[in-house]
């Protein structure tokens, strides 16, 4: 089946590149050509474990194309992807569809035959029904069918996500449409991912919903962490022990400093302002929201603690600054107002990361990036695991001891054992456990 994907970000690269490794024939297409020319060489604009090597297979097969001329690419393609950016727009924070609609207006242009539009984006409830309308008033004479298919892709772990899903959701109005996405599909039935068809609005709503689920269940356990500080317990277990419940699950009860990345912050603004559109507010979104954003600040607060309450004129040592890791993605991360905030109080701020700097360059200014974490803690104050990379996870503590100017660890992912810090002689904050001191 010939595909068209327009888009060639974190969703259309992935999903473009998975499809083709399926048999189908797909040309992304991205309006910059900067973009396009660097995956023709072979360079990815984004990092995703796996990715280069998957697209290199495909171009290499012939199944995998970039253009950035769309007219032949939906001429040619039974189905179209609409995979471009719905960013929050200033202001209201409501997604920003301008994208969204420009690419339909070409897309309408270039229809021939029977073609399903099928939009990938994260999209408000009620999109695919303006989609629709859109394509039909451009041209009344075109033969199509819109339908939604939300992504649920992890960053860092995407490719494994598209090839063994949880599930597939296809919101569609037309039957013709739902043989054609069981087709587009059909690889995935001999991994028994299910394909879950509901109507289009259904669709659009689970992909918010979804997400709004996932970021209150982080929230969660975050406020709990913070009584666990207090009250002399330990978040780790507690979520242990809550997530053996089947009812609540294990996943996405690990405390830290707030999430971040391209999804849930923007999907959670998106979402309230949909339920004041339509009289529905959503008052624990609304909590989740504000309670996530106080968090990123309050971690500052918790490194400069960690020094005595002072930090003017200190060089503080991050180790991680991307949202989470395996990805680049820089994007809401809590590295960002934790950054800011030891900047306003004085501190020099040094930073290293494995795949992030070149993005956080871009938004983070008078930072002292380092080559290795080694080269970024030598002679700081303090060292604080944003990040959990795993080269984090088993650094020599020896050797880290001797390179900082006090044994000082702030770890905002709880990536090492108090007894273990201890043993060590450091004094040691983590995240909704009792500090260890040597």
């Amino acid at each position: 089946m010939r595909v068209a994907m327009i888009g060639t970000g974190y969703v259309g690269l992935v999903t473009g590149a998975c499809l083709a490794d399926f048999g189908h024939v797909v040309t992304c297409v991205d309006k910059d050509p900067a973009k396009i020319e660097s995956l023709l060489a072979g360079r990815m604009p984004i990092y995703e474990p796996g990715l280069e090597q998957l697209v290199a297979r495909n171009v290499r097969e012939k199944r995998l194309s970039f253009s950035t001329d769309l007219a032949p690419a939906v001429k040619d393609a039974a189905v179209v992807f609409l995979a471009v950016g719905t960013p929050s727009r200033r202001g209201d924070g409501h997604a920003d569809l301008s994208y969204v609609y420009g690419a339909v207006r070409e897309i309408a242009a270039a229809i021939e035959g029977f073609t399903v539009v099928v939009t990938k984006s994260t999209v408000p409830v009620g999109t695919g029904d303006e989609v629709e309308r859109l394509i039909r008033e451009i041209r009344p004479d075109a033969d199509i069918a819109v339908v939604s298919n939300p992504e649920f892709l992890r960053e860092g772990a995407a490719i494994e996500d598209f090839k063994r899903p949880d599930r597939i959701v296809v919101g569609v109005e037309d039957e013709r449409a739902r043989t054609v996405m069981a087709e587009v599909y059909r690889p995935l039935h001999l991994n028994q991912g299910p394909l879950l068809f509901t109507q289009r609005r259904t669709s659009e709503m689970i992909k918010y919903a979804a997400n709004a689920f996932l970021a209150t269940k982080i929230t969660f356990i975050n406020e709990i962490a913070d009584l666990c500080e207090k009250a002399g317990a330990d978040v780790q277990e507690v979520a242990r022990g809550i997530g053996l419940d089947n009812r609540i699950g294990a996943k996405f009860l690990h405390a830290g400093p707030g999430y971040g990345g391209s999804c849930f912050p923007k999907d959670t603004l998106a979402l309230l302002r949909t339920g004041q559109e339509y009289g529905a507010p959503l008052r624990v979104v609304e909590a989740v929201v504000g309670v996530n954003d106080a968090r990123k600040s309050s971690m500052a607060r918790k490194i400069i603690a960690a020094l005595e309450g002072n930090v003017a004129g200190k060089t503080v040592a991050l180790l991680g600054l991307t949202f989470k890791p395996n990805t680049d993605d820089m994007r809401e991360s809590p590295s960002i107002p934790i950054v800011y905030a030891l900047q306003d109080k004085g501190a020099h701020v040094r930073a290293y990361d494995p795949q992030g700097m070149e993005e956080a360059r871009k938004v983070l200014v008078d930072v002292d990036y380092r080559d290795s974490a080694y080269d970024c803690l030598e002679g700081a104050d303090v060292a604080v695991i944003v990040t959990e990379w795993d080269e984090f996870r088993a650094l020599d503590l020896e050797r880290v001891k001797e390179l900082l100017k006090q044994p000082v660890i702030v770890d905002l992912r709880n990536i090492y054992r108090l007894d273990e810090m201890a043993r060590h002689g450091f004094r040691y904050e983590s995240i909704g456990r009792a500090a260890a001191a040597p």
